[in-house]
């Protein structure tokens, strides 16, 4: 048995019927050239014969109806195959739209907290011979960057390798504690000494940084720091209903790196750039632009480079959109210098006392959910957008190459939209999560991105890749 650390279990503290906390990935294949009429059908045949389940797959919680209260995982090995692993089929030839009208009702459905929190849905159907894999798990034993290195391992850079275990017989390859360190050895009462020294040794930095914030508030020294609860309230602020829409957007990595190398910024600012756009120019249509900025919270993975375990490792940051900016390169730039000064404010922080502080500063916005105040009062920032690099060579299930990925993530009351992106081979792939009742032609939203960056590449003079 074991108990999930505080922001692992804030994910179950939050989740409702209106706000389940799972998040996904779309996974898109083409079938191998000399896949045989039966290919995909024994492919499902031995996915459903394969009853090794590894972590985090083989986790759930110990007492469900006490998940916001003690919250603990168990092993086991008592998994209903048929209820986790689902075969689904578009009316063929599905195309984009389908799929997306499919994933959207899948994402909109709440886990069942008595069973092992994730289900594998794999989809036929797709035109051009290709098929699906939408996978979905509680954020409580994901987050975005252990995910993608949770996919990569299922999957082969070799198009000759075959019979690959299904995902839930490879996980992370965990059972989640973390690996000996030094002093393992030790009693459980001096690890818990031990750890209340680092975190006490922490402790006077910790403080600088909170001081740092709190003299920002009071003075505004700079208008590039954007403080929690600065943005304006919108319509994406507002409570949210169970019901999801789901659009995805993508295109060459190489675009987003020549239009950043060309205007002095990061890809991930020319993400923002882009969202920035999109949304601005969406709200417009809808009359509900927001005369002041815009701001985003910005997850940033803390995850060392060797760990696979499941569970979170994030901190957050809030950049603001500089959505008030008409010009898109004018606006690109003051998003870059608005993310540059929270990311060094972040860097500041010692490693010891990551996780404090990214409780300390989350805990205005987690309360505001745990006391039903998410979507009433002022939202500590608009929405959350994430970027999640991925590998960099083409992937393979069996021969199936993957064409394209796109995450699928949560909302909450307060947080109508999420927009994330995910690098793959060469591609820059984003998927836009939204409430259905908050957010009409969600899809507008996808488009816009693809012409902003159009507009930005005339604009900076990047030569565009075909």
């Amino acid at each position: 048995m074991k108990t999930l650390n505080p922001l692992d279990a804030t994910w179950l503290f939050v989740d409702s019927a209106r706000t389940p906390m799972h998040v996904a990935n779309l996974s898109i294949y083409s079938m191998p050239e000399d896949a045989p009429d039966t290919w995909f059908n024994d492919i499902v045949s031995n996915l459903r014969q394969t009853r090794h389940f590894a972590a985090p797959f083989n986790l759930r919680l110990t007492s469900p109806r006490l998940k916001s209260v003690f919250p603990t995982w168990s092993e086991t090995a008592d998994i209903d195959i048929d209820y986790h692993f689902r075969h689904s089929a578009l009316p063929r030839p599905g195309g984009e739209r389908e799929l997306g009208v499919l994933i959207s009702r899948l994402h909109s459905h709440p886990m069942d907290f008595t069973r092992p929190l994730w289900e594998c849905h794999l989809i036929e159907g797709l035109e051009n011979n290709r098929f699906a894999l939408y996978v979905k798990m509680h954020h409580s034993l994901v987050d975005g960057v252990g995910g993608m290195r949770m996919l990569t391992k299922m999957l082969s850079f070799d198009p000759a390798a075959r019979d690959l275990p299904p995902p839930w017989s490879v996980g992370t390859g965990r059972d989640g504690p973390r690996p000996p360190r030094p002093g393992a050895g030790r009693t459980p009462w001096e690890k818990l000494r031990a750890g209340l020294q680092r975190q006490g040794e922490s402790m006077p930095e910790l403080s600088r940084a909170f001081a740092d914030l709190t003299r920002q508030a009071a003075k505004h020294e700079t208008a590039d720091w954007v403080l929690p609860f600065e943005g304006p309230k919108s319509i994406l602020n507002g409570k949210v209903s169970a019901q999801r829409r789901f659009a995805t957007q993508h295109y060459s990595l190489d675009r987003v790196k020549k239009v950043a190398k060309a205007a002095g910024v990061t890809v991930n600012d020319v993400f923002l750039g882009l969202s920035a756009a999109a949304l601005r120019r969406y709200l417009g249509e809808l009359d509900q632009l927001p005369s002041k900025s815009l701001t985003a919270g910005l997850p940033v993975s803390v995850r060392p480079a060797d760990d696979e375990h499941s569970g979170n490792a994030i901190s957050f940051i809030i950049s603001s959109l500089h959505t008030e900016i008409a010009d898109p390169v004018e606006r690109l730039k003051a998003i870059h210098a608005s993310t540059q000064v929270a990311k060094e404010h972040l860097q500041s922080l010692p490693k010891a006392g990551i996780n404090n502080y990214t409780m300390l500063y989350m805990s205005p916005y987690v309360l505001q959910l745990l006391t039903g105040l998410g979507g009433v009062t002022r939202p500590m920032f608009n929405l959350t957008i994430s970027n999640v690099p991925g590998p960099d060579r083409p992937l393979y299930f069996n021969g199936a190459r993957l064409e394209q990925m796109y995450p699928v993530s949560l909302l909450s009351d307060g947080q109508a939209l999420n927009i994330t992106s995910v690098s793959y081979a060469g591609q820059f792939n984003i998927g836009f999560t939204g409430c259905r009742d908050i957010l009409p032609s969600m899809q507008h939203l996808a488009v816009y991105t693809g012409e902003a960056l159009e507009e930005l590449e005339a604009e900076t003079k990047a030569k565009r890749v075909a």
